[in-house]
């Protein structure tokens, strides 16, 4: 249904507007490959789009009212923020969504001070499912391929890896949203403990909006 809307609009239009910001798609990548400095990103076999500027994108057709209408609703009427002192990608928390969990496991990403995270641990059952939940603003321009990078470590080795294809954004007042597939927490004896934990929010550019660490500790039962 989508397709055929756009396609009215002209065969430009559509390119642009898939490109840039329909493009939603959601995949998880592991692989053992070592990453160049433990921030280099997964082979995704993607190529980006070119980057366009939110006012680029807007001024297109500007005549034709239907199609700024469509526009907007996909891009929203423009920045919402213009103190360039401030980032244009801000991601606000991290959450491990478990059914199972006795109370929230969240971590808030806003207060500057990352480092203390690396001391925090916060315990999960051995066992059970659970997501990923990132909110992130945007709050100038597009912002294209984000991915979310997931390292994981045990006694100093590296024991996982996990990339995220996040998708396509623009600016609005609004966080976004982005949750991982359900996974499953390690189970038995032999994977118990804490395991580091190394995140990373990038993007098609590589630029690292933000960077943090912290420790997970897998145990037989919550309170234990």
């Amino acid at each position: 249904m989508l397709g055929l809307d756009v396609c009215e609009f002209g065969g430009q239009v559509l390119e642009l507007l898939w490109l840039t910001m329909c493009y939603r798609g959601l995949m998880a990548d592991k692989e053992e490959k070592p990453m160049a400095d433990e921030e280099e990103e997964a082979n995704l076999n993607y190529t980006p789009p070119a980057q366009k500027s939110l006012s680029e994108i807007q001024d297109l057709d500007k005549e034709d009212e239907s199609l700024n209408k469509y526009k907007q609703t996909l891009l929203g009427a423009g920045p919402v923020v213009s103190d360039p002192n401030i980032p244009n990608l801000q991601v606000t928390r991290l959450t491990l969504m478990c059914d199972q969990a006795p109370g929230p496991i969240s971590m808030d990403l806003t207060g500057g001070d990352l480092e203390a995270l690396k001391k925090q641990s916060f315990t999960m059952k051995e066992g059970v499912d659970y997501r990923v939940k990132i909110h992130f603003k945007v709050n100038r321009e597009i912002v294209a391929g984000l991915k979310y990078v997931h390292l994981t470590y045990r006694k100093g080795l590296r024991v996982d890896k996990a990339t995220y294809m996040v998708g396509s954004y623009g600016p609005r007042l609004e966080e976004h949203e982005f949750m991982t597939p359900v996974e499953e927490a390690p189970k038995g004896m032999m994977v118990r403990g804490t395991y580091h934990i190394k995140s990373y929010f990038t993007d098609d550019d590589k630029t690292d909006h933000l960077s943090w660490e912290w420790n997970l500790n897998i145990k037989k039962d919550w309170d234990e």
